[in-house]
């Protein structure tokens, strides 16, 4: 999955002006406003990246099950084969 976010919007000079406002001088405000801005970019999922994954994982859970209610029919087949055996070798041991 790409963490990459285009739906966050960062105003980098909105950031910086309140940076400086608060007594940050003009370097020291841009790199906060660099490394937030990366950050964000980088390491933060939006609404779609989380519903990408939701679907993904729906999807794995249901190969998951229809795997194993597959697996699950082919043994219970096997044992009532296997029961079906058993009968009849009974049957023919007792006549």
């Amino acid at each position: 999955m790409s963490m990459t976010s285009p739906a966050i919007t960062f105003d980098r000079l909105a950031y910086i002006d309140r940076l400086r406002e608060a007594g940050f001088d003009d370097k020291q405000a841009r790199a906060q406003a660099d490394a937030l801005d990366a950050a964000l970019r980088d390491s933060v999922a939006t609404k779609a990246d989380l519903r990408e994954a939701e679907l993904r994982l729906e999807a794995k859970i249901e190969t998951t099950a229809a795997n194993l209610r597959a697996d699950i029919a082919r043994r219970l087949f096997a044992a009532v084969v296997a029961i079906g055996g058993l009968v009849l070798a009974a049957i023919k041991f007792v006549k």
